[in-house]
């Protein structure tokens, strides 16, 4: 059986990266690996990007939550399980916890978490806390247009949420990790690499 790992952070927190560099480590280790990511490139992952995007005749954004679900659940089913089930490993860049986070802005916490609570549980969950000066330095090197989440008073919003969001899941028994991911690329990676071994040695 394949193992289930997902990095989690704000908008800026190098999750992209993070995960690019656990997919290569895994897989110099011999486990065969995949990398995948939320929002999907799927029919509603590419709907919910236009929206997130600000896109003109793009469903309103308060349909968010329910678009992420549902392209949450066909992730789930059409990638994740079938990949676990022949002993590859899943790495995805953000799963339910974000929609938990972000989309608890506009709907109670307690809706959006009914809203997944039926999806798979990852064995392994990493949060990468940037903070949010950090996070809207990176934002803003980039240079690209914004998204409707990277504003200061947003992201404010968000780092609190995902405090709430992973003291919640970390009660119900789910396996949570958090780094530092002020720190360089290189020792952020190192971090989540420890993490993952731990995870190594409690399965084998």
């Amino acid at each position: 059986m394949g193992r289930f790992i997902v990095i989690e952070g704000l908008d800026g927190a190098g999750t992209t990266t993070q995960c690019a560099r656990l997919v290569r480590y895994l897989r110099e280790r011999g486990r065969p690996t995949i990398l995948t990511q939320e929002p999907t490139d799927g029919e509603v992952g590419r709907l919910i990007r236009r929206v997130l995007s600000r896109k003109p005749e793009s469903p309103d954004v308060r349909a968010l939550p329910w678009l992420f679900a549902a392209d949450r659940a066909d992730h789930l089913f059409s990638e994740i399980e079938p990949a676990l089930s022949v002993g590859t490993w899943v790495v995805s860049d953000r799963y339910y916890h974000s929609s938990l986070a972000y989309q608890s802005l506009t709907l109670p916490l307690e809706r959006v978490h009914t809203l997944n609570n039926a999806f798979r549980v990852p064995d392994l969950t990493i949060f990468v806390d940037v903070g949010v000066d950090e996070a809207l330095r990176r934002i803003e090197s980039r240079g690209a247009n914004r998204e409707i989440y990277e504003e200061r008073s947003r992201l404010e919003q968000i780092h609190r949420q995902y405090g709430q969001v992973l003291n919640l899941l970390r009660q119900e028994g789910e396996p949570i990790v958090t780094v530092d991911g002020k720190a360089s690329i290189v020792e952020v990676t190192a971090n989540i690499q420890k993490a993952v071994e731990a995870l190594e040695r409690a399965n084998d």
